[in-house]
């Protein structure tokens, strides 16, 4: 390639833009209406107006015609990300035109009195979204003369003027060299450079200079540099593909990807475009397409996200989403969300970008211009290959294609292979395995061979997931269980998921292994003993693989999941039993995550009812471990002391439910039990007080809380007066969170009053109780969390004391507090909720249970607790469950009369009540 070869340039008029370039910008005409208003002037002053005015009016009728024209053609990005190029050229040009012919014209020009404007960074490229960055080189032979330095500071007063966001730097072609070869980030800038105005013989030699001097000999390092800079931008967004609120250019599979793929391979051959890498081998036909339409969507995305905001943003946050699938075209349809449609597309296309660069990569190792990877230089001295299989520079492949490919198992063995070695596999093994998927076909999924290689990859080598997640990116796994396809790439729009569905699923067979593997026996320690203790890890594997199966559709997805499940088992050979067993794990699922957290868990109607519906010890474990690995594979913070507790609990109760019968769960073998256990811890008192606070109470008090809360109430109440009001706060690190025990007389809507004071320190509800006593005192503990999921700090548990004393004592009403902090922030407007509120008296003995599942804000439970106050409801507990932005508030109640509410009436009248305290609330708070 010769030096002309290496610099593009900004002075051909381009065909490919979102309109034809003389309607985008009209040199002609704005030349003329410039020399038209400064005609002989030599005032620098008006030279510049005129000039800012002509080119402010071309600038806006220029952007205005693409946005136009993109909106017209939402998925024309490629077209448009060139067409603001093109307008920021001609803008550039017209100003360099003004400030060397009118601002500052030499006659006899010296040889140092040359100057190249050049683009530099993502504008040297030809792609602009709609708010990026001008970045600009000026570049001078050998020195920065006056008269260079006036050209360059006219042009940017002009171009700031035009309220453009300009990076700019003057330099030499010397300086140019040195500082590249000092800092990555100049050089990588240095690669992109692209000539717009000036000078360009000097442009062309800087061009030569860098790659003769600078890229010739330093490719190595310099791929080493953007890979090590890839890693730590991925790390910073979340270290995932599958984030669900991604950055469209720094996040994994993003735009950066793609361009870091660009620079490396313009700094090693030279090329100027990704289309060139086909002629090099490097890329196929159809791996050029995959690039390009990626690039096309991902720019398309990151356009429209600018044009929304009206600012530079590429986060695509909940709100965004929304918004910019409605402008690609996006509809609902198939039971799913326009959204989710199209953010399974943009999964779809960051999961291709990372395996372009895949294949680029180890093709980079192949030629020695980056080193092996470090997994499989330590494992490939460990285990030798089986038959038919091969090492090529660190990665695994086939020994012989047409051998490989006469047994279509292979494409199954392949990837167990990479997991009994410990070595990675090798991207042209991978391109003959996607070029080769329709041999996947009924025959080899029914095949048995082919189910005991899959359940092997599963089972036996302590690390599925890393096979999984491989075979799922290269469309294997929905190939052999076409029932998973649906699933690839899915997103749930709401923000309790952190992840696609499918690679949620990984994430949950990554748990159970390293449960199996014994790393969580401090965390897990129930899991783990069962796990130790012996289970059928066919069933729960596959139960795991198969839980969300049937998501995205109209119908439930557990019951869709559970008959999508039975179908799987039984292709894989499952017996009978376990066939059944896997479809009731995923047909009940949720269940034990649900009665955990939105039951009160002291109602022994909550455990009956539990133990009822697992009726065997067998699946009460199995039910156990998937939980745990449901919820850990949601995403990082969401498995916390409190749920860990909260199924701990259930599962210990429910077995003995099992193993004991019914009977040890009565009501009153359980307060007989809590009261000799408190009678051991206030040894220190009088016969006479432990008399006093142990027939204080009644039963239900005796087996909701623990020996821990019935010792603080115990001293609390001691002497307490009827205007006294007693509080203590203690941080509940069993639980993750801070627990709020309060006496005092009771009185009607005490809980609201509680929840209100609560609310206006920040404080989030996760489980609540009150008691009334029998000599007429409350007892009520409240377990809180800050916004992070955790308990409150020590620092701020006197303000919470504080803002509780105020609001028990009237000084704070709760009620006009909360006006202004019952906000929901931008992104967390996207989600809108259905309500639903149902009442079950069969769920407790004593109480009405009423469900209310709605979308969450701060002042919520004091919203719905105030109106069941309003209305003589008694309430003797809250559970609260928040998944993301919805909540399930469960609360047991009684009437006035301490009666359930039978009436459908009066269920009715309090239904409309709490729906219409939540619509003025979810008002209040969208303001």
């Amino acid at each position: 390639m010769s030096d002309s070869d290496l610099l593009e340039t900004g002075q051909d008029t381009p065909d490919d833009l979102i309109a034809p370039a003389h309607q985008i910008f009209d040199r002609e005409a704005v030349h003329d209406a410039i020399d038209a208003r400064i005609k002989d002037t030599s005032d620098a002053a008006t030279i510049r107006k005129a000039t800012v005015n002509v080119l402010r009016d071309a600038q806006s009728a220029g952007r205005a015609l693409i946005e136009e024209q993109f909106l017209a053609h939402p998925k024309s990005a490629r077209d448009t990300v060139q067409s603001y190029a093109w307008l920021t050229d001609c803008l550039v040009q017209t100003v360099y035109r003004v400030a060397t012919e009118r601002l500052h014209q030499v006659d006899n020009a010296t040889t140092a009195e040359r100057m190249a404007v050049l683009a530099v960074g993502g504008y040297g490229r030809f792609e602009m979204a709609p708010y990026s960055d001008v970045d600009l080189l000026f570049l001078m032979p050998y020195k920065i003369t006056a008269w260079a330095e006036s050209v360059i500071e006219s042009m940017l007063y002009i171009l700031w003027d035009l309220h453009m966001k300009v990076g700019h730097s003057s330099r030499t072609i010397k300086d140019c060299v040195r500082l590249g070869k000092e800092d990555f980030t100049i050089r990588t800038a240095m690669l992109e450079v692209r000539y717009i105005d000036g000078d360009e013989p000097l442009a062309q030699e800087l061009a030569s200079e860098l790659f003769e001097g600078l890229f010739k000999s330093t490719a190595p390092e310099f791929i080493e540099a953007k890979l090590e800079e890839r890693a730590s931008r991925h790390r910073k967004q979340g270290g995932q593909r599958y984030v669900v609120e991604p950055n469209v250019k720094e996040g994994k599979g993003g735009l950066r990807d793609l361009q870091t793929l660009i620079w490396v391979a313009k700094y090693t051959y030279r090329v100027l475009r990704a289309r060139e890498l086909r002629a090099l081998g490097l890329f196929t036909d159809e791996e050029y397409e995959v690039f390009r339409e990626a690039s096309n969507f991902l720019w398309g995305v990151r356009c429209h996200l600018h044009l929304i905001a009206g600012r530079p943003v590429d986060q695509l946050t909940f709100d965004m989403q929304l918004e910019v699938a409605s402008r690609m075209g996006y509809v609902d349809k198939g039971g799913r969300r326009a959204v989710e449609h199209f953010m399974q597309d943009y999964f779809r296309h960051a999961t291709a970008v990372g395996e372009l660069t895949r294949i680029f990569l180890v093709k980079l190792e192949a030629e020695h211009l980056k080193k092996e990877p470090m997994l499989a230089g330590l494992f490939k001295r460990r285990k030798k290959v089986k038959a038919g299989f091969a090492m090529d520079n660190g990665r695994l492949t086939f020994a012989d294609e047409a051998e490989f490919l006469s047994d279509k198992l292979n494409m199954l063995r392949l990837f167990e292979e990479g997991l009994r070695t410990g070595v990675l596999i090798h991207p042209d093994a991978m391109r003959v395995v996607v070029a080769n998927l329709d041999s996947i076909d009924d025959d080899m999924r029914s095949d048995k061979e082919a189910a005991r290689i899959f359940l092997d990859l599963l089972l036996k080598h302590g690390n599925p997931e890393r096979a999984l997640r491989r075979m799922n990116e290269l469309g294997v796994l929905a190939a052999f269980i076409p029932e998973f396809e649906p699933i690839v790439a899915m997103m749930q729009f709401n923000m309790y998921h952190s992840y696609t569905v499918d690679e949620h699923t990984i994430q949950c067979i990554s748990s159970l292994a390293e449960i199996e593997r014994g790393e969580r026996v401090e965390d897990l320690p129930v899991a783990s003993r069962i796990l130790k203790a012996g289970v059928n890890r066919k069933v729960l594997y596959v139960a795991l693989l198969c839980h969300d199966i049937g998501k995205g559709r109209e119908e439930d997805h557990s019951i869709l999941g559970a008959k999508l499940a039975r179908t799987i088992a039984t292709r894989l050979c499952l017996t009978k039993p376990e066939v059944e067993t896997v479809e009731w794990l995923v047909r009940y699922h949720l269940l034990m995550s649900d009665v955990a957290q939105k039951r009160d868990l002291s109602d022994p109607r909550t455990v009956r009812g539990f133990a009822k519906a697992v009726t065997s010890k067998k699946r009460l474990d199995l039910l156990l471990v998937l939980t745990v690995c449901d919820i850990r594979g949601v995403g990082s913070g969401t498995w916390n002391n409190w749920k860990a507790m909260l199924l701990r609990e259930l599962y210990n109760e429910t077995r003995k439910a099992l193993e004991e019968g019914i009977e040890a769960l009565s009501t009153g073998a359980r307060a007989d039990k809590a009261k000799k256990k408190l009678r051991k811890r206030l040894d220190d008192w009088e016969r006479k007080d432990i008399r006093t606070e142990t027939g204080r109470h009644y039963d239900d008090y005796w087996q909701g809380l623990t020996t821990a809360e019935h010792m603080v109430f115990a001293k609390l109440l001691k002497d307490l007066g009827p205007d006294d009001i007693r509080i203590e706060l203690t941080q509940d690190h069993d639980r993750d969170a801070t627990r709020a025990a309060f006496v005092l007389a009771d009185h009607p809507g005490i809980f609201s009053r509680l929840a209100g004071a609560l609310a206006l320190v920040g404080a989030n509800v996760v489980d609540a109780r009150t008691y009334t006593s029998k000599d007429g005192f409350a007892t009520a503990v409240f377990w809180v969390q800050d916004h992070e999921g955790h308990p409150f700090e020590r620092t701020r548990l006197k303000r919470l004391e504080d803002m509780i004393h105020k609001t028990l004592k009237g000084e704070v009403i709760a009620r006009e507090a909360m006006v202004d902090r019952d906000k929901l922030k931008k992104r967390e407007k996207a989600f809108k909720l259905p309500t639903n509120i149902t009442f079950d008296n069969e769920g407790s003995d004593i109480y009405t249970m009423i469900e209310v599942d709605t979308r969450d804000r701060p002042g919520l439970l004091h919203d719905l607790t105030r109106t069941l106050a309003d209305n003589h409801v008694y309430i003797a507990s809250a559970v609260i469950a928040t998944y993301g932005e919805q909540v399930v508030d469960t609360f047991y109640v009684k009437d006035m009369f301490g009666l359930k509410f039978h009436s459908e009436a009066k269920q009715k009248s309090l239904e409309k009540k709490l729906r219409d305290a939540i619509a003025q609330g979810a008002e209040r708070a969208d303001r």
